[in-house]
């Protein structure tokens, strides 16, 4: 245990001490909070960049066939240029078929 002086001034004084301390470590924690929380939300932003891309399988003429899934093997068999999560929603809903073997419409919960 900590010797306190006796006398209510100095108790006093290091009364206010400690609640000063305290209001700065208290800062300092939410400073600190909300660097991590930063962080975090930077983490997810580049692991969501880093995603492949969708892939829309493209036939003569530009017209697009098939939507496909990142990482499908069927995907290499014709033409593709990548596209977004969106521009594979927006795709399937414009009737572009899905993959049958990935199963694009089922990743992106459009069924």
């Amino acid at each position: 245990m900590i010797e306190l002086p006796p006398d209510m001034p100095r108790l006093r004084t290091l009364r206010t001490w400690y609640e000063q301390c305290l209001r700065e470590v208290t800062i300092a924690i939410t400073a600190a909070e909300q660097k991590e929380r930063e962080q975090e939300q930077h983490e997810q932003r580049r692991a969501t960049a880093a995603e492949p891309p969708w892939l829309l399988g493209i036939g003569p003429g530009e017209i697009p066939e098939e939507v496909h899934a990142p990482g499908c093997p069927m995907a290499g068999q014709r033409q593709m240029r990548p596209i977004s999560a969106e521009e594979a929603r927006r795709a399937l809903a414009e009737t572009v078929p899905a993959c049958q073997f990935c199963r694009p419409d089922s990743e992106l919960g459009i069924l």
